[in-house]
């Protein structure tokens, strides 16, 4: 079946459709963040390169038929299984690649288009964010986006997504005014606050469910240079460090300017932790009052400086190299200096029990979640995500482990779940258990759509059902996380 698809896309689609042995083929499969992920053979790649080749693909894939490039109809029948595919950057094989299916790459739907009167950007969902920066950073002006910046625009902003201003702007799903989307039927919408509310909002944090996203029109704002980088420390910190980051995130005056990530790593040689924090501050102001707690205790190097956001994305990609095997593992957990200790506690006998892993990195993330993060969520018009200021001030904790050899990968998937395990009871302990999991970092295991609540998950399955009544997102795109049972 896929084979038939693939040659109806061809005759629809031409060049664009491209198969194995090719090089655009082989191209495709190589600009995946992880080796999961490229070792993945679809029967073909197509490379869409408008909102209407997306639509053509769409309808024959999903079965519905329709015209071709040449106003060829070709005929409803059976679909078969796609994947869709904007960064590649979630590294579980099949996130976002497909087995002998098709796989819909949207690296060519790459346009950067900022407004007339500079309040908005218009992005294709095929660009990295440093490609998005790299138009807007320019005209004095930045969006909320990826930190890291190889990470595609499409599955971050539909995950929900992180960024140095979410303090102030919310999650980057916030940022958004309007998502083309190109529904199973073919038919292409624009999901606004005021057309297609339902979908819009659903799209602001749920995922490949509902159509494939081929532009996104986000709000922009007056941005120039501030202050960011790393600062290292030593392991003998980390307990005033954990002291300093449970304060940070709690603070009743949370400074809306301050963002970061505070990495714990293991160096495998030395067989010692060391953390290496990545601080910004979305001002050209050095060492804020805000991180004194951190600045104030002795450091093992320093990078910090006053940049532009371009700039730090990229310091961040260097710390996540394409080309090799990748797991994520995440959970949120309330604000406690003890529930960061256990993990570190936890990891640090898990990480020993992996001695026989040659060329393994493992490495610990914390982020702060305060509720200013959440009340900037509500005030743009609210997502899907199912966080609201109640919830108390949180933190994100990613686990990342990254290796070289397919004969590792059963045993350290498992590790990597005995942690989470041992995480969950002792946040349970600790009365710090929060059901939300983060969607862009969640292992394949995970459940990050449930974690948003009965009530969300309620409302999603309505808006799949409505735009969607075949389930041709849910039925044949087996990739990333559904919205059904």
């Amino acid at each position: 079946m896929a084979k038939d698809r693939a040659l109806s896309l061809s005759h629809a689609l031409g060049n664009k459709t491209v198969v194995p042995g090719s090089s655009p083929y082989n191209e495709s499969l190589a600009s995946y963040w992880s080796v999961q992920e490229e070792n993945v053979y679809p029967n073909c790649v197509v490379l869409p390169e408008s909102a209407e080749d997306v639509s053509i693909a769409v309808s024959v894939l999903g079965g519905s038929g329709g015209y071709d490039r040449t106003g060829r109809w070709h005929s409803p029948g059976e679909g078969c299984q796609f994947a869709v595919r904007s960064g590649g950057h979630t590294p579980w094989a099949g996130a976002a690649n497909i087995e002998e299916g098709v796989t819909i790459d949207l690296s060519n739907l790459n346009q950067v288009t900022v407004s007339p009167n500079r309040s908005t950007v218009t992005i294709g969902p095929g660009n990295s964010w440093y490609d998005v920066y790299d138009v807007v950073v320019p005209q004095g002006l930045a969006t909320g986006g990826g930190r890291v910046a190889i990470v595609g625009v499409g599955g971050l902003v539909l995950g929900g997504g992180v960024s140095f201003f979410s303090p102030r702007k919310g999650f980057v799903c916030d940022m958004v005014e309007r998502f083309e989307v190109v529904l199973a039927s073919g038919e292409i919408v624009q999901a606004t606050s005021d057309s297609h509310r339902d979908l819009w909002l659903a799209l602001k944090g749920g995922s490949n469910n509902f159509g494939v996203v081929t532009a996104i029109e986000q709000r922009v704002f007056e941005q120039g240079d501030f202050w960011g980088g790393f600062i290292g420390f030593d392991e003998s910190t980390f307990p005033a460090q954990f002291e300093a980051f449970e304060a940070l995130t709690g603070s009743p005056d949370y400074d809306p300017y301050a963002s970061l990530i505070h990495n714990l790593v293991f160096n495998t040689t030395t067989r010692a932790w060391s953390a290496a924090s990545n601080f910004e501050y979305t001002k050209p102001e050095a060492y804020p009052p805000f991180f004194d707690n951190f600045t104030s205790l002795p450091t093992t190097f320093n990078t910090t400086r006053i940049s532009n956001l371009t700039d730090f994305t990229v310091e961040l990609s260097a710390s996540n190299p394409i080309g090799r095997r990748q797991l994520f593992v995440t959970g949120t957990y309330g604000n406690s200096a003890k529930m960061l200790e256990a993990i570190y506690l936890i990891s640090n006998q898990t990480v020993h029990e992996m001695d026989a892993v040659p060329n393994l990195a493992f490495s610990l993330s914390f982020q702060p979640e305060p509720t200013i993060i959440q009340a900037a969520s509500a005030a743009a018009g609210g997502n899907s995500l199912g966080l609201s200021v109640e919830d108390g001030p949180l933190f994100n904790f990613l686990l990342t482990m990254t290796w070289d050899t397919e004969a590792d990968d059963e045993f350290v998937n498992q590790q990597g779940r005995d942690l989470y395990n041992q995480a969950e009871q002792k946040a349970s302990e600790l009365g710090v258990q929060k059901k939300y999991i983060y969607l862009n970092y969640a292992a394949p295991w995970q459940e990050p759509i449930k974690g948003y609540g009965e009530e969300i998950v309620a409302q999603l399955q309505a808006v799949s059902r409505k735009y969607d009544p075949e389930g041709v997102f849910q039925k044949l795109v087996p990739g990333g996380f559904k919205l059904f049972d």
